[in-house]
């Protein structure tokens, strides 16, 4: 199959959920920080006019500042991410959700004073 790449295709996901596994905070050889982490994702959606129950989990990567954030939440905590899909790398077809936007929603204060000082 021939696949031609569309610059302006949309690949933008927000899911809501609980850090359930952080990595360590590790750095690129450029000197970027890279935090890995998985959120976990439980809800109920609307299918076909039927309830359907969704519990699932979803790698996240986040670099940069974001990488910072990630590396700051607690396991457990309650997170709003956004981002794009993309491979795990190149040799891989695993799905991982690259973070541009994180969320804390519980405890909202505390994130808007941490991000004033950082």
């Amino acid at each position: 199959m021939n696949v031609v790449a569309d610059a302006k295709a949309l690949n933008q996901t927000r899911i809501d959920g609980q850090l359930c596994e952080k990595k360590p905070l590790r750095h690129t050889p450029a000197g970027v920080p890279v935090a890995e982490a998985r959120l976990l994702h439980e809800s109920e959606q609307e299918e076909s006019k039927l309830s359907r129950q969704v519990k699932c989990e979803i790698s996240l990567l986040a670099l940069g500042a974001q990488a910072a954030w990630l590396e700051a939440a607690p396991l457990g905590a309650s997170l709003a991410v956004g981002g794009f899909l993309a491979a795990r790398s190149r040799n891989s077809k695993t799905l991982v959700l690259h973070v541009q936007t994180l969320e804390f929603l519980e405890g909202k204060e505390n994130g808007q004073i941490l991000q004033e000082e950082g």
